[in-house]
């Protein structure tokens, strides 16, 4: 056996001999596939079994296999019109939303992004219809009648009213405050626990941001606490956006540092649609998902197809296939040429400006960016008109004139953008 195992080549002569897959996928991700493959021909080895599949091949076909889509239209012809595993009611077409095509039985909707949720984060995961549900299935399914420990400072409150302690109260979860607003100390967790402590929550501050004279420990010192640590992430970062002058925390390093189970929702800085990703211990992830609430939290097809999507774009560094990050991956100098064309078309001129992120992440942060700055007779009756034009135009009033960031202005809209604009500022 060792002489066989000795015989397995290394990452660096597999990677060598397949140049050519570099072309097609990002390399880590190829690196990261060969590693993978590698330590299961080792596995099968000392298991005494034999693969039958060279370890280039095995490599090519699983990066296909991750590439290819999960989700996918059905031709239905068993004559079953509302079909359950075929997504029920069609809109535009069957699909394989809750049908396992290899062995023709019943599956589960949430295999289409498990194994991309995995490769993105390093940890099992599912999803739900926001990172709000997302809170309370796990609250609710983990502490549901014991005590949470909570920093004071990260009771938050975030858009519409949603508050931490009042989703905790309806899990079921009873809250146990520890520190002050500005500074909780790794003492103040230890000397809260009890035999009534099931689990310690940490929530990313994502749309506010405390300076001054502030602390709080560090995650590797709450994990080593002995209590399972669920961390709320919210803005949903697996990628590093530190080049695009964004520094949010990732998925991967909470999880990492020792993080039992991360939340986020996957329509901020993920890019995708509406959705609340869980992952973290295999354990906990399984024990979420048979909660009676994950059915009555669970995704519509239509959301599922998106996020599949947007899951694999991120997996394949497809990044300016996801409209969000194209947005906040366009150089001051695109945005100033894009600027100079539409400030010359409109009677305008190019400043420079700050564009931010929003959506509850990212609080203090911006990106520079050029807007086009326009003056018209009567600016607030323009602002009025652009928003009541087909399509509706939403800018800002600066300095008594309106103001326009391309940055999140789609190509294919800027005609029409001219348009408005000159038929607002001439009749205003």
């Amino acid at each position: 056996m060792n002489d066989q195992l000795r015989q397995i080549p290394s990452v660096d002569e597999v990677l060598l001999r397949l140049g050519l897959l570099l072309e097609r996928y990002p390399r880590r991700l190829v690196v990261d596939e060969i590693r993978r493959v590698l330590a299961a021909a080792r596995d099968n080895l000392r298991a005494g079994r034999n693969g039958d599949l060279a370890v280039e091949e095995k490599v090519e076909q699983n990066l296909e296999r991750l590439d290819r889509p999960s989700l996918r239209p059905v031709i239905n012809a068993t004559g079953v019109v509302l079909h359950t595993n075929l997504g029920r009611a069609p809109l535009d077409g069957y699909s394989n939303l809750e049908y396992d095509l290899e062995t023709g039985r019943r599956g589960k909707r949430d295999v289409h992004i498990a194994e991309l949720i995995e490769r993105l984060t390093g940890a099992p995961g599912i999803a739900v219809n926001n990172n709000a549900a997302a809170v309370y299935l796990a609250l609710n399914e983990l502490a549901s009648g014991f005590e949470v420990i909570v920093s004071r400072g990260e009771l938050i409150e975030i858009g519409d009213g949603f508050r931490i302690p009042d989703i905790m109260a309806r899990s079921g979860a009873i809250l146990r405050e520890v520190g002050t607003t500005n500074r909780t100390r790794i003492e103040d967790y230890r000397d809260a626990i009890t035999d009534r402590t099931r689990l310690i929550m940490r929530v990313h501050p994502s749309n506010f941001h405390i300076t001054g004279f502030t602390s709080r420990p560090a995650l590797r010192e709450l994990t080593s606490l002995g209590i399972p640590v669920y961390e709320d992430l919210g803005s949903g970062c697996v990628v590093d956006l530190r080049r695009f002058g964004i520094d949010e925390p990732l998925v991967a390093d909470s999880l990492n540092a020792g993080v039992n189970l991360v939340s986020f929702s996957g329509d901020k800085l993920l890019g995708g649609p509406q959705a609340g990703i869980i992952a973290g211990d295999p354990a906990l992830v399984a024990r979420l998902r048979r909660n009676p609430m994950f059915r009555a939290l669970r995704l519509d097809k239509l959301i599922y197809g998106a996020l599949e999507t947007t899951l694999r774009h991120l997996l394949f560094e497809r990044y300016d296939q996801i409209p969000a990050l194209q947005m906040i991956a366009l150089t001051p100098a695109r945005l100033h040429e894009r600027a100079l064309a539409l400030a010359e078309k409109v009677g305008g001129s190019v400043i420079e400006g700050e564009s931010v992120i929003g959506g509850g992440s990212t609080p203090e942060q911006s990106i520079p960016t050029w807007l086009v700055a326009v003056e018209c007779p009567d600016v607030v009756v323009a602002e009025r008109k652009l928003r009541q034009a087909n399509p509706p135009v939403v800018a800002r009033i600066q300095n008594d004139r309106l103001v326009f960031d391309l940055r999140t202005v789609f190509s294919s809209e800027e005609n029409a953008l001219v348009q408005h604009i000159q038929a607002a500022c001439v009749t205003s």
